[in-house]
């Protein structure tokens, strides 16, 4: 006979299927305590495109380093523009001319902008092969990287145009195999980034929490997430005067991701990790960024409010 908490996380969790597929979403979500490491989610083993939620296990790497002293934080680097006229891309992405930019302030750019841009001269740098070398010495699982972030500016939304974005998506949406597999190689687990949704909470417990990552690494990375410049998603559910929200985005035609961290004012830390994709073809979607928020809270409040750990 399941405890009345058992039963109460259930009534949670299918509630958060339910308004996900009502939004037209199938979704990957987990939320855990990172003092007392339980949790609740559902799905949280599946893996996804990870898109540029990479650029995260990138800062890592670039900073393991640093803090071995094998890459210098000031080190000038020549960024040739990126020139991307489409809407989406930000900061180098969209130059015009050449820049020339120190190593720590790529950092900035790729993991709080968001630039592709800027990840890609990290990855000149620390290619991806070494990136996952480090998360492997750092003991973290689940998160596969393969390729510069720059290749995920070359799928069909960029060669068909913004007119015929909504066919792009459809590509996306249709075009999956049964084992994830995808003639778009972003979107094909076999070849892409990919991580689950647990991985990444994995990741946010290193850094959150103290474990083989430097200290300065997992300081620098923290405030890098809480300077992210992307706030329409899971953010206004998680922010208040009251709590502090450090994420970081992921957007790739249907997928969109938010992984983060609430550090509360009593002290309580929560990380959440919300992996999605949507089967319907449109480019904006507030509808659906709302309702991840709304799920992500969901499993949030039910965890925070002492429930027993459980998820499905």
């Amino acid at each position: 006979m399941p405890g009345r908490d058992d039963v109460s996380a259930t009534t949670v969790v299918r509630d958060a299927r339910g308004l996900l597929d009502e939004a037209g979403l199938r979704g990957a979500f987990l939320v855990r305590n990172l003092d007392s490491g339980a949790e609740i989610g559902f799905d949280a083993d599946a893996r996804y495109p990870s898109a540029s939620l990479v650029k995260v296990p990138l800062a890592v790497a670039v900073l393991e380093r640093i803090a071995r002293g094998e890459i210098d934080p000031a080190l000038p680097v020549d960024v040739a523009p990126g020139r991307i006229t489409t809407p989406g891309p930000t900061g180098l992405s969209r130059f015009r001319h050449p820049a020339r930019i120190a190593v720590d302030d790529l950092l900035y750019l790729s993991t709080s902008v968001s630039d592709s841009v800027a990840a890609d001269a990290l990855f000149d740098l620390v290619p991806p092969a070494a990136v996952a070398a480090e998360l492997r010495r750092l003991r973290v699982d689940g998160i596969a990287v393969r390729h510069r972030a720059g290749d995920l500016a070359d799928t069909p939304a960029e060669r068909l145009g913004p007119d015929d974005a909504h066919l792009a998506h459809s590509l996306a949406i249709g075009a999956a195999t049964p084992g994830q597999g995808h003639p778009v190689a972003q979107l094909d687990v076999t070849r892409a980034n990919t991580g689950s949704a647990r991985a990444y909470v994995d990741l946010l417990q290193a850094l959150w929490r103290p474990s083989v990552i430097h200290p300065t690494t997992a300081a620098r990375v923290r405030a890098l997430m809480g300077d992210n410049l992307h706030r329409q998603r899971l953010a206004p559910d998680f922010t208040s005067d009251a709590s502090r929200w450090s994420s970081k985005t992921g957007t790739l035609l249907h997928l969109r991701h938010e992984v983060g961290v609430v550090d509360h004012g009593d002290g309580q830390s929560y990380a959440v990790a919300a992996l999605t994709a949507s089967r319907v073809p449109a480019v904006a979607q507030p509808g659906s960024e709302a309702t991840m928020a709304q799920v992500a809270r969901s499993l949030h409040d039910h965890l925070r409010t002492g429930a027993l750990p459980w998820w499905g």
